[in-house]
């Protein structure tokens, strides 16, 4: 196992991403520890759970728009 910090993950994300594969990478941000997860494929309630750009774009338009009403 090995912990980094998130600046060295983002200096060196190709070695890391290719270390986990091999070991476990822990990324140390701030005072919260996250850990880097290989898988080969995606589950179908992962897929289910997902949304497209679209949808979140229209979303925050949504978001936005409300924002601009309560403060009119």
């Amino acid at each position: 196992m090995i912990v980094i910090s998130s600046t060295d993950l983002k200096t060196n994300q190709r070695k890391y991403f290719d270390l986990a594969e091999k070991e476990r990478v822990i990324v140390k941000r701030g005072a919260k520890f996250i850990e880097l997860v290989v898988k080969d494929n995606i589950e179908e309630n992962d897929l289910a759970r997902a949304i497209t750009g679209d949808a979140l774009l229209k979303g925050i338009k949504a978001d936005i728009r409300e924002m601009y009403r309560k403060q009119g």
